[in-house]
């Protein structure tokens, strides 16, 4: 009778109850562990990949930063080469500035970092630097001092600063890049780790639900339980697909990245290539006026002992004096070429005045008509109401009478050549760069052969020409563009084949009157000696043969020289004669220059006038070295010498007199 209250079946029923809830609460911490691990871990992957973003955006921003350096230095050769203050030079400040903003923006950045913190300090040293250095140039070019801005600009880019801001850039590039792979390596690492929690975490939960399958109550504890667990993987799934679309987007951004910093680097290559192009011009420069000095010393010798011969010529004088005139003619037309290699070379500097373009042109038809022979007929078109420009006449002569000939050479010696200068009122971009404004047009138009569009965009190239060897140098036309470009115009050529040709120059209106043309100036007859002057002057010259002829000049306009082969030997001498009334030196010389002898006496002899004598202005540097002194050209006669003299001692004569009044 007592058994029969005891229940077996609820006894095992109880027993698997117990198991079920003992094998539940063990499964519910296991449960609790897991979630706290995958929490972790989850919390462990997002920091992971918030470092890997940032050495992302650190590489990002010091390619942006070595982008805009590039752009910057770039923006300023094409700013030095053609002027273009609104452009090319507005253009460097912005890119330059936003280098400077990146770079403060990477030291918040690498804060973090001691090591990245100091090179980006060190590198905002040298971007300070490198702006000094940059300065000077982009300030030269500003003013419109093209040629010495090149020169800083390409001293400038031999700095070392350059390769100390590339390698340390490229420092901490290469130290984020390694970071990159160490964190990217991290965050798969915690990915893989999450995930598999999230599978430990379902393996779990379903083992729970099968375990509570034994009873009802428990099997719907077990069910509930397995739902979650399902919900739970099925989160964790859009999680994992998530970081998945994440890494495809941050992969896409590497790859935009890297396309581009490709492009940063082809156009950066582009700059230095049109960099190497201009050193090239700027050699090709250098070398003609090199030439051009040493020609002029030759001619300076030539003009001198020919004007001497033909002072005391007294046999067959006439004779004499005949072969004499001809030889100062070829002097003379040496002369003239070595002024278009100066003008080439962009070291002859303009004498403009207001000129009326059609009386020049008027002016010039009877050389026109000597010049390209009369099966040609010129033709000239204009009025009196053209407008005038400022222009160094000379030069514009010499442009016209350039255009003429290869005019006539293109007409094959026979044909139609019209000239003619008609005022133009141009619109900005009407004519390649040049602004909108009063403009006066002069063209040269013939009817001969024309030119293919292959050789029309070659035409200005300096010694490009399609002339027969020995029939041309190809100087021509780049002189004639070096020549618009320095008086702020610009030529153009329009040509067709088997119709003609049209080359117009165009310069710019002068809100002034016209002066006179000069007459031409023939060969000056020699000059009188000077009337017992007693004048002593130190002729300083390193050429042998330019000083002896020098020293008989002198002597013959009754001066007393006294010669001497280095500035060195000058200041010697200064420091013991006490008679000495001018300093007639030459600019170049071996050791000491010209201009550095004159600062060099200035502080001891500060009245003692001074007359500087080259044939290449360029040759010494600044053209403010001459400032305050006379200059005379080589090759020189006997009356430019004494003019130039006289007008050295008048020079310091009317300085002392302003010097008194204002005392």
């Amino acid at each position: 009778m007592g058994d029969e209250g005891v229940n077996p079946q609820g006894g095992v029923t109880l027993g698997y109850r117990l198991l079920a809830a003992v094998f539940g609460v063990i499964t519910a911490v296991l449960l609790a562990v897991l979630i706290i691990l995958v929490q972790q871990s989850n919390h462990e992957r997002d920091l992971a990949l918030a470092q890997k973003q940032h050495s992302f955006d650190v590489m990002m921003l010091t390619s942006e930063l070595d982008g805009a350096l590039a752009r910057s230095e770039a923006a300023l050769s094409r700013f030095i080469t053609d002027g273009d203050a609104k452009g090319n030079g507005a253009q460097y400040l912005d890119q330059w500035r936003r280098a400077g903003r990146d770079l403060d923006t990477l030291a918040d950045l690498t804060a973090d970092n001691p090591v990245q913190f100091a090179r980006v300090g060190a590198l905002q040293r040298l971007y300070l630097t490198r702006e000094q250095e940059l300065g000077k140039s982009a300030t030269l070019a500003n003013y419109k001092r093209g040629w010495a801005a090149l020169s800083l600009f390409s001293r400038a880019g031999r700095s070392q600063t350059l390769p100390q801001i590339a390698k340390l850039i490229h420092m901490i590039q290469d130290t984020e890049r390694s970071l990159l792979d160490e964190r990217s390596a991290a965050a798969a690492a915690r990915v893989h780790r999450s995930n598999l929690l999230a599978w430990w975490l379902s393996a779990v939960g379903a083992s729970f639900a099968l375990a509570m399958i034994a009873t009802g109550w428990a099997a719907m504890i077990a069910w509930g339980q397995e739902r979650r667990a399902r919900d739970d993987a099925d989160v964790e799934i859009l999680r994992t697909q998530a970081l998945e679309n994440a890494v495809a987007a941050r992969t896409q951004e590497l790859s935009e990245a890297n396309r581009m910093l490709t492009e940063e680097a082809a156009t950066r290559a582009e700059a230095e290539a049109k960099l190497r192009q201009i050193q090239k011009m700027e050699a090709v420069g250098q070398l003609t006026g090199g030439i051009a000095h040493d020609f002029n010393n030759m001619l300076a010798v030539v003009l001198g002992g020919l004007e001497l011969a033909r002072n005391r010529v007294t046999e067959q004088a006439a004779e004499a004096n005949r072969h004499i005139e001809n030889a100062m003619e070829g002097a003379n037309r040496a002369a003239a070429l070595t002024r278009r290699l100066l003008s080439f070379a962009r070291t002859e500097p303009l004498l403009p005045s207001a000129v009326d373009p059609d009386a020049l042109i008027r002016g010039m038809n009877d050389l026109i008509d000597r010049t390209i022979g009369e099966r040609i007929a010129v033709k000239i078109v204009g009025g009196p109401d053209i407008w005038p420009v400022w222009i160094d006449p000379y030069q514009l002569e010499n442009a016209i009478l350039n255009l003429c000939v290869n005019a006539r050479d293109a007409m094959a010696g026979a044909g139609v050549m019209t000239m003619k200068a008609v005022n133009r009122t141009i619109r900005t971009g009407e004519i390649n760069l040049l602004p909108a404004g009063d403009y006066v047009e002069i063209a040269v138009e013939d009817d001969g052969a024309g030119m293919s569009p292959e050789v029309l965009e070659r035409v200005f190239e300096p010694f490009f020409t399609t002339k027969p060897v020995g029939e041309g140098t190809g100087l021509g036309l780049s002189q004639i563009f070096g020549f618009a470009r320095q008086s702020h115009g610009d030529v153009i050529i329009r040509s067709t084949l088997g119709v003609g040709t049209i080359v117009s120059l165009f310069l710019p209106r002068h809100r002034g009157e016209a002066t006179a043309l000069p007459a031409p100036d023939p060969t000056p007859l020699p000059a009188p000696k000077a009337a017992a002057s007693a004048l002593t002057i130190l002729l300083v010259e390193d050429d042998v043969r330019v000083r002896a002829a020098s020293a008989d000049a002198l002597g013959e306009l009754g001066y007393h020289p006294l010669p001497c082969a280095s500035a060195e030997e000058a200041i010697a001498l200064l420091d013991t004669r006490s008679d000495i009334g001018l300093l007639m030196t030459d600019v170049v010389m071996p050791g000491m220059t010209g201009p550095e002898l004159v600062a060099a006496i200035r502080p001891r002899l500060p009245e003692l006038p001074v007359l500087f004598v080259t044939g290449y202005v360029g040759e010494a540097g600044e053209a403010e070295m001459f400032e305050g002194h006379e200059v005379l050209r080589k090759p020189y006669t006997l009356a430019r010498l004494a003019s130039a003299v006289t007008a050295a001692m008048a020079r310091v004569e009317a300085v002392r007199d302003q010097k008194q009044e204002a005392a």
